[in-house]
């Protein structure tokens, strides 16, 4: 698909973009993200500065992003164990 233009909204600037059409509606919904992690910064801290509020939302998804990727991590290096074992397994019962 093409690319179109869009306008984007975060911490009230607007941020034009080209974008491919599939990925429109998630950077819609990642724009929506962080405006509603500023508003409640905005709500729940004395941090006023817009600068401030775009700093911790960007900590925050970085720390997300981290930590998904370390239980991705985990999990495939589980998943290859067992598949080991059951491949090990396998080989035994062959062998037999």
């Amino acid at each position: 698909m093409g690319e179109i233009s869009i306008k984007i909204n975060i911490a009230d600037r607007v941020y034009p973009l080209k974008v491919n059409m599939e990925e429109e509606e998630i950077i819609r919904r990642a724009a929506k993200l962080i405006n509603d992690r500023i508003k409640e910064y905005q709500e729940n801290y004395a941090v006023r500065d817009k600068q401030d509020l775009l700093s911790m939302c960007v900590l925050h998804y970085a720390t997300s992003s981290l930590k998904a990727e370390k239980k991705v991590n985990v999990e495939d290096t589980d998943v290859a164990e067992r598949v080991y074992k059951l491949d090990h397994m396998l080989d035994e019962f062959f062998s037999k």
